[in-house]
């Protein structure tokens, strides 16, 4: 169930990244997408060996045909420029590609000629039309069409694309070679993407010695060369020239716009996950920070152009389970590497218990909620550590005014905790709350007059603070076992989101009164919630997707 993200391959939407959709009905990881030459549809191809041509004009991305031309991954497609004709290759069991009508799916042609995997697959876009393909057998095929016959095979590199790729050129037509580029090292490491220049005239070349080159075919020299640090992530992996942009994939999944007048500098760089996201936050109307399975953290502001931040300097290692922001612009956050980590300084906590979620709070408080232990901060210091052996703590919430603390534990009940200086003391009264089920998350409102708890048996329940933390409305709709819930500043409403991939908005004073966003991640539950204002809900997920709702009461 792995969705590929894809970009309309326009300049003005390469311009606006944040215009972007995902496509979920592949059953089994997509491998690759390409669109025809109309624009009008996609055709994707999974692990399975299947291929589905779906319609990008409309929301719904409507299934046009599938088909199934063989059994095993499909690593590269391409299509006639009529829009007419598929060529798929890959791993079969008995044969490694397949030429295909795309309303029908009947041959016209076969890929021969190959004894190993077919990595690559391209078809000359003129008419007499020409077919390649590239091998793991070290060779590439070629064939005339239509129908498409096996011609020769020429012994090259192991992954090539018909103009598109590779930096021996060969004649389009005859298949004769033209020349080569850079001699016989055109970069210092492999070579795992080309593309060519609107006019033909310039390649772009993408390696995994970390720098992209730009070169001048006629002249079978390199223009500029893009470099791109000296990590392991730094390697580029693909890269694409579309219309006026030159564009480069980092591995860490970074996009670089690249100048070739400024080549030492990409003149933009797009930031974003590459794992799952787990954990939200947001800090004044406009900031994102989100952070993945991978301990990494990204900052985005919302009404942008789509261009995320990575947070620099020594980061988490691991997962990244909670995050707060303090008065002060300070952000905290905890990880599964057991550390507690603060931006903009240098401070490090090292915890002694693997944390699970916490709490951020006036005047320079701040809890940390960890397995077995309940941890207080003030001011960046631990200043007391109280331990839990009677129930199993799930999550935490600190009161507006900094005075209280709520525990939800597996045991279905809150605890209530009082700050008292530098101290945290079991609340006199009342001292736990009763929930009809083991506590998955809880949260004050913003002014402290509600708290909301959400449980494993599907129920929302909300105590009214000053009134001694009285049952106040319990809410249902979720089918499965909601994980996350998130206020609005307005103090009125508030989301839940669940192992149902659903996410309601509720009204607090009348549990009749909801909003619910069916399907909002599809593939995966919502992994946690945040409002920018009382009417924009960021929502995000293990689909790697950060998104955002407007909110019509």
């Amino acid at each position: 169930n792995i969705m590929f993200l894809y970009f309309i391959p326009t300049n003005e939407i390469i311009e606006h990244p944040e215009i972007a959709d995902i496509y979920t009905e592949h059953t089994h990881p997509a491998l690759v997408a390409k669109y025809c030459p109309s624009g009008f549809y996609i055709a994707s191809g999974d692990a399975t060996g299947h291929v589905r041509i779906w319609d990008t004009t409309q929301k719904e991305h409507i299934l046009k045909y599938e088909y199934h031309p063989f059994i095993g991954p499909i690593k590269d497609l391409a299509w006639t420029e009529d829009s007419k004709r598929i060529a798929v290759v890959g791993e079969g069991r008995d044969r490694f590609g397949a030429i295909f009508l795309w309303d029908s799916g009947s041959s016209v042609g076969e890929i021969i000629g190959h004894t190993k995997i077919v990595n690559s697959v391209d078809i000359r876009q003129v008419r007499p039309y020409r077919l390649v393909t590239g091998s793991d057998d070290n060779s590439a095929a070629f064939f005339h069409g239509l129908p498409f016959k096996f011609q020769f095979t020429m012994k090259v590199m192991p992954h090539v694309c018909f103009l598109h790729q590779g930096i021996i050129i060969y004649d389009g037509k005859t298949g004769e070679k033209v020349c080569g580029l850079g001699g016989d090292k055109a970069h210092n490491g492999g070579i795992y993407a080309v593309s060519w220049s609107p006019d033909g005239s310039q390649l772009l070349s993408a390696s995994g010695d970390r720098s992209a080159r730009l070169w001048d075919v006629a002249k079978a020299t390199a223009i500029s060369t893009f470099s791109f640090g000296s990590n392991i992530v730094d390697q580029q992996l693909g890269c694409l020239w579309q219309g006026d942009y030159l564009l480069s994939l980092s591995m860490d999944g970074r996009i670089s716009y690249l100048d070739p007048s400024c080549p030492a500098h990409p003149h933009r760089v797009i930031h974003g996950h590459t794992k799952s996201i787990q954990c939200l936050t947001v800090h004044k109307p406009k900031t994102i920070i989100s952070a993945s399975h991978d301990g990494h953290m990204n900052i985005f502001f919302s009404g942008g152009n789509g261009v995320g931040s990575t947070f620099e300097g020594q980061g988490h290692t691991n997962q990244v389970c909670g995050m707060g922001v303090e008065d002060g612009d300070l952000l905290l956050s905890c990880g599964m590497d057991d550390t507690l980590r603060f931006s903009g300084v240098q401070d490090m906590l090292k915890l002694e218990k693997q944390p699970n979620s916490l709490a951020v709070g006036p005047d320079g408080y701040a809890v940390v909620l960890c397995i077995e232990q309940l941890v207080l901060l003030k001011n960046r210091k631990k200043v007391y550590t109280l331990d839990i052996e009677d129930y199993a703590p799930k999550d935490v919430a600190l009161h507006a005014a900094g005075d209280t603390v709520a525990v939800g534990g597996d045991d279905s009940k809150v605890h209530l905790y009082s700050i008292d200086g530098n101290v945290l003391r079991t609340r006199a009264s009342p001292e736990t709350l009763d929930v009809p089920g083991p506590v998955m998350s809880l949260a004050y409102s913003p002014d402290g007059s509600i708290l909301a708890v959400v449980n494993a048996n599907k129920v929302i329940t909300t105590y009214k603070v000053a009134d001694g933390y009285k049952e106040h409305n319990n809410y249902y709709g979720h089918h499965a076992k909601p994980v996350s819930l998130a206020w609005s500043p307005d103090n009125q409403h508030f989301a839940t989101s669940g192992m149902d991939c659903l996410v309601y908005v509720w009204n607090v004073e009348d549990p009749d009164k909801w909003i619910k966003i069916t399907d909002a991640h599809r593939m995966y539950h919502i992994s946690s919630l945040a409002w920018l204002n009382a009417h924009i809900l960021v929502t995000t997920s293990q689909d790697t997707t950060i998104k955002q709702w407007t909110i019509n009461y």
